[in-house]
């Protein structure tokens, strides 16, 4: 078994953002891997106008999926939830789904679906260069207020300014639908609020309740880590 970790928006490295729990995995004889996303700028490419958005993101993450046949989970979160939708559908290989703090799109839904008319107050959005990402000062404060410091330090490096394409470009299919799937609402979530994480949840297959921030991956690696192994059979 294997996992495959499909990160949020605007952050870049999701071997980093996922570390913590992916090391205790390892310590299970659980190997794991992050896919880099073109639309956050960790293929070399440029963002913005006429840059990657949603079709590479799917295209990244389907190709690590394909990459063999052995029985994977999909963590997708926050964002990774639409880019999950369509990249893991028709996927033998994809026995659980755990959307964190995550979106399930139906066909046709996008990521703007799921907004309020504007734009959330801790993001920095440049029209001009059609990018976005987390205002510096409030990165800490919305997404990562039970993280230690240092690992709030660090996060300040690996975020990225992302294509906005990606905010309306509907998904084509819904995995989901198809794919047992477990749903962590993160209760304590300043970025996503528990309300609006537990509506997304009803069409999950299962929900856990976790009283933790945006990135319980890195402030509860021990609760999300048995989660998983619960949930691939593997506890």
């Amino acid at each position: 078994m294997r996992v495959v970790f499909v990160h949020g928006a605007c952050v870049r490295d999701g071997s980093w953002w996922w570390h913590r729990t992916g090391e205790l995995l390892a310590e299970r004889g659980v190997a794991s891997e992050s896919p880099a996303l073109p639309s956050c700028g960790e293929t070399g490419g440029p963002t913005g106008a006429g840059g990657p958005g949603l079709a590479e993101d799917v295209a990244a993450v389907r190709h690590v999926l394909t990459a063999n046949d052995e029985p994977t989970v999909v963590v997708a979160h926050s964002y990774g939830g639409i880019v999950t939708a369509e990249a893991a559908a028709g996927i033998d290989a994809v026995h659980h789904l755990l959307l964190v703090s995550s979106y399930l799109p139906e066909v046709g839904q996008s990521l703007s679906s799921f907004g309020g008319e504007e734009p959330a107050p801790f993001l920095d959005i440049d029209p001009e260069a059609g990018t976005f990402t987390v205002r510096p000062d409030a990165l800490a404060e919305t997404f990562l207020q039970d993280c230690d410091p240092e690992i709030q330090r660090r996060a300040a490096d690996k975020t990225a300014r992302q294509s906005l394409a990606v905010l309306e470009q509907p998904v084509e299919a819904a995995a989901w639908r198809h794919v047992p799937s477990t749903y962590l609402v993160c209760a304590q979530d300043r970025g996503t609020p528990a309300q609006l994480q537990r509506e997304y949840a009803r069409r999950a297959g299962s929900i856990v309740e976790l009283d933790a921030g945006h990135h319980p991956f890195l402030s509860q690696p021990a609760a999300v880590s048995e989660l998983i192994l619960v949930r691939s059979g593997l506890s």
